[in-house]
C-alpha cells in the first residue's frame, strides 16, 4: 500500500488450488473434490512468495484466518502456512473455520457445466426470456443470491468490528479468508456494498490472492487493490 494508507487493515482472499472439478468447470459446492497435483503446487507456490514474516501476509499481523469447511480449503490452509505459523495463529484463537465461507449451494447443479445446467432450467421451464446467471437466479434446491448474501454480510459484520479502532495499525487487524471462487467473488461484491446481481465481472485464479482494504483509512470506505505496491529495497 502506498504510505498514506500504511497499517491500513486488509483482507486477504485467498482461493484453495485447482481440483479436477475446477480444472474442467464443474459446479463444485459440497462434493468434497480433492485438490490436483497441480494444485498443491499453486497453493505451495503462493504460500511460499506471499506468506510469512516480513511478506504480505504476515502472520504478526493477522487477527484472523477464516476457513471454509471444505477439505479443499482446508488442504490449501495446511499448504499455505508453515507449521510453526499454524502452530502460533491456532494457539493464539486466531483460526476459525466456518459456514459462512462455504462455497455457494449449487443444489440440483452439484457438479454440472453451466451449458448442462442451462439446458436443465429449460426442461424446467425456467429463463425463457434470458440465459441463467447464477448471481441473479441462484441455484434450483440450493443457494438463491439472498441466502449467500445473508451469511457473507454476517462475516463482513464481524470483521468490520476487528477492524475498527485499528484502522491506522493500532493492533494486527489484517484477516485472511481461505474459501472459494464463487463465495470469495461475492464476499467482494458485498464488501463494496453491491447486491449479488451487480454486474461486476471477477477473476481469481486457483491458488491466487485477492485483497480487499479501505481508502483513507476510513471503516465507511471499503475499497479493493486492483494493484499492489512492493516496498522498496533498503
Amino acid at each position: 500500500m502506498p504510505d498514506k494508507d500504511a497499517g491500513t487493515p486488509r483482507v486477504f482472499l485467498y482461493r484453495h488450488g485447482e481440483t479436477e472439478w475446477s480444472k474442467s468447470g464443474r459446479y463444485t459446492g459440497i462434493s468434497e473434490i480433492q485438490l490436483t497435483d497441480d494444485g498443491v503446487k499453486q497453493v505451495t507456490a503462493s504460500g511460499k512468495i506471499l506468506v510469512g514474516a516480513g511478506k504480505l501476509i504476515d502472520t504478526a499481523k493477522l487477527a484472523r484466518v477464516y476457513v471454509s469447511p471444505r477439505q479443499r480449503a482446508k488442504h490449501t490452509f495446511d499448504l499455505a502456512f508453515g507449521e510453526t505459523e499454524k502452530q502460533g495463529l491456532k494457539e493464539a484463537g486466531k483460526v476459525e473455520e466456518t459456514e459462512r465461507l462455504a462455497e455457494w449451494g449449487y443444489g440440483l447443479y452439484e457438479g454440472m457445466l453451466t451449458k448442462e445446467i442451462r439446458a436443465l432450467r429449460k426442461e424446467h421451464g425456467l429463463d425463457g426470456d434470458r440465459a441463467w446467471d447464477i448471481w441473479r437466479d441462484g441455484c434450483e434446491e440450493g443457494e438463491s443470491p439472498a441466502d449467500v448474501t445473508a451469511r457473507i454480510d454476517s462475516l463482513i459484520e464481524e470483521i468490520r468490528a476487528l477492524h475498527q479502532g485499528n484502522m491506522h495499525g493500532e493492533a494486527p487487524a489484517d484477516v485472511v479468508l481461505i474459501a472459494h471462487g464463487h463465495t470469495l467473488r461475492a464476499f467482494t461484491k458485498r464488501w463494496l456494498g453491491y447486491p449479488m446481481e451487480f454486474p461486476l465481472s471477477m477473476m481469481l485464479e486457483p491458488g491466487a490472492v485477492g485483497v480487499l482494504s479501505y481508502q483513507h483509512h476510513s471503516i465507511d470506505e471499503p475499497a479493493f487493490l486492483v494493484g499492489y505496491g512492493f516496498p522498496l529495497e533498503k
